[in-house]
């Protein structure tokens, strides 16, 4: 008797055991700093991965589904997304390919990349999926074409510590003045503000991806106790640090 091999496709296996195939696809949101998306064929994110809303600083997934790349990134690097994305629409799979990903504090990292065309019922390519993760070992860059890209980086590497805007200046290369009114102009917020702004971002995945106390997670993230902590996440995320923690540790 002729064996016949069973279909190894994910949806598949999961149809033999009974399973909804879309349930598998809750495990990504249990992967620190790996995230996953799937776009339209328009290039709109219809579903993406919690450390995907955490890279870019977000409170929900509703900020992004319907929204492009180029209502998250710079728009270089969304035009970069785009081509790539006309590409895999034409059956093309990108697999492992190092480019920088934009992030939420205006930097952006080097990170092994892959992206797989979607097909329907009927093998028609129906949208893109991706997922993405850091290069270990490399630092934090930021784009080229940032005027205050030293400053940047400087936050990004410190913003557990006290930072002052004369010490931001100075590796700039700036005047105090001159420092403070081109970030404003470029950022919208005052130095100070965006480093708080930094600290509370930052501190999202250890509030979801570890189990650590809040006063514990408090202070790592540079602020003076867990009550300065709670008053400074409620305002820019909207939620206490207790219950955004409890909407994504499920």
């Amino acid at each position: 008797m002729k064996r016949v091999l069973a279909d190894s496709t994910l949806r598949n296996g999961l149809l033999r055991i009974g399973a909804a195939a879309p349930e598998v696809i809750e495990l990504f949101d249990y992967l620190e700093d790996l995230p996953l998306w799937m776009k339209d064929v328009a290039g709109t994110y219809q579903w993406v991965s919690v450390s995907f809303i955490l890279n870019f600083g977000l409170k929900t997934r509703e900020e992004v589904i319907g929204h492009s790349d180029y209502d998250l990134c710079g728009e270089a690097l969304a035009h970069q997304y785009r081509i790539d994305d006309e590409r895999v629409l034409r059956g093309e799979r990108i697999l492992s390919r190092v480019e920088l990903v934009g992030r939420f504090d205006h930097t952006a990292r080097w990170c092994v990349t892959s992206k797989i065309p979607l097909h329907d019922a009927r093998g028609n390519v129906v949208g893109t999926a991706g997922v993405t993760r850091p290069l270990p070992a490399q630092g934090k860059g930021t784009p080229a074409d940032s005027p205050l890209s030293e400053a940047i980086r400087f936050v990004s590497q410190h913003f557990a510590e006290p930072i002052t805007n004369q010490e931001l200046a100075k590796a700039c290369g700036l005047s105090v003045r001159a420092f403070e009114r081109q970030f404003r102009a470029t950022y919208q917020s005052s130095p100070h503000d965006y480093v708080r702004q930094m600290r509370v971002r930052m501190s999202c995945s250890a509030l979801v991806f570890s189990k650590k106390s809040l006063a514990d997670v408090a202070s790592a993230f540079g602020f003076a106790d867990q009550s300065h902590f709670a008053k400074e996440f409620r305002r820019i995320m909207g939620d206490t640090p207790r219950e955004y923690r409890a909407r994504y540790q499920r």
